[in-house]
């Protein structure tokens, strides 16, 4: 499916952005329906893709320029990981958090997880594994996925192999709520509005968001391919109109406007009150309030700066679950991928400090990320 913007012109040719229909891809509808690339003189076709292997194989091959992407596939197409290595380039953090790891009813009884941290969440699931006969079967959205490292991450902190106690299975995130309900999957986690959409389906209810395996993750990012040595002049106007677009969605007195406007059948094709729980609100939500989904950050805490330090965490979770090799060059390869400088021309911005679930801290002048781990209690 794709939507296109103002007729094309010879001086600016259509740029082709993939996304798939998740509530952070705000910043390119929000950039293309607010008019952000035509004031840039962008003329933009938005290409709405059923998963992301599709995403990363159109990036590819060049049917894309650009595409909302998830940071570890743009690190696994560049690494060789699904093939011939792309030229891809991350310019541009485009969102923060959003993901929900949501469960069966069985599941979500047995852990009551309302006012439970993490970690409390985490306890209770693994002793409840233990009382099964089967694995649990848990769907992510692809295997370089920040869902799927995100996930196995909290499982392994809490004392659970995500490899022998749990079934890790790949769905598009559009399929994850019928997927529950059908009982195909026991759970799954993906981005925003899904964990909404199986909640009032009465397919399961969430247990955990994001930002509480990793508060202020990095979730979307730009992607971009050869376009960005065709036309780089042209790049950079695209991200000073994707940062206007990122600052829209970020207000949130915006949200109503922008969860309309993602509801429409040509971009999400859901009801705009699952996606407007998503998106930043001016009201905290409390624990014991968690809801379904969590709430994205679009440019608020440096999300829009790629940090070499994020990308390096990433490669080192793919090594330690051995999807990558552990004699990679990771820092050349964060190097020719993560590209702050074109970002950085544009806006400044600094990171608040970052901690797991497990009480472990991120620390972005440790290239070498050693996890301080402690034993699940």
């Amino acid at each position: 499916m794709t939507t296109d913007s103002t007729p094309q012109s010879q001086a600016s040719p259509t740029i082709r952005i993939g996304m798939l229909r998740l509530t952070d891809a705000a910043p390119v509808v929000m950039a293309l329906e607010r008019d952000f690339f035509a004031s840039a003189g962008l003329q933009v076709q938005l290409c709405v893709e059923p998963s992301w292997a599709n995403i990363a194989d159109k990036l590819s091959f060049g049917h894309l320029d650009a595409a909302v992407m998830l940071p570890p596939l743009a690190l696994a197409m560049a690494a060789g990981l699904r093939g011939i290595p792309s030229p891809i380039i991350v310019p541009m953090g485009l969102s923060l958090n959003g993901n929900s790891v949501t469960v069966n009813h069985e599941i979500a009884d047995a852990i009551d997880a309302d006012n439970l941290g993490a970690m409390e969440v985490g306890r209770k699931l693994r002793l409840w594994l233990k009382k099964q006969t089967r694995r649990p079967r848990f769907a992510v959205v692809h295997i370089f996925s920040t869902h799927n490292l995100l996930l196995r991450y909290w499982l392994a902190s809490a004392g659970i192999d995500p490899n022998n106690d749990v079934e890790i299975t790949i769905l598009p995130p559009a399929d994850t709520a019928r997927a529950l309900k059908l009982g195909k999957i026991d759970g799954f986690c993906a981005g925003a509005p899904w964990g909404s959409v199986a909640g009032a389906s009465g397919a399961g209810r969430t247990i955990l968001v994001s930002s509480e395996i990793w508060c202020n993750h990095p979730e979307k990012c730009l992607a971009v391919g050869r376009f960005a040595q065709r036309q780089p002049q042209v790049l950079s106007r695209v991200l000073k109109a994707l940062l206007e677009a990122s600052k829209y969605c970020d207000d949130p007195r915006n949200a109503a406007e922008i969860a309309a406007v993602l509801g429409r059948p040509e971009y999400l094709d859901v009801a705009p009150a699952f996606i407007q729980a998503s998106l930043p609100s001016s009201t905290p939500v409390a624990p014991a309030l968690r809801g379904d989904v969590d709430r994205s950050a679009f440019a608020a805490h440096g999300a829009n700066i790629p940090s070499r330090a994020h990308g390096l965490w990433f490669l080192s979770q793919m090594t330690r679950w051995g999807n990558l090799s552990p004699g990679t060059d990771t820092a050349a390869l964060v190097d020719a991928v993560y590209r702050p400088d074109l970002m950085q021309s544009v806006v400044g911005g600094e990171r608040e400090p970052e901690r797991f679930c497990d009480g472990a801290a991120f620390d972005p002048e440790n290239t070498t990320l050693i996890i301080q781990r402690r034993e699940p209690q």
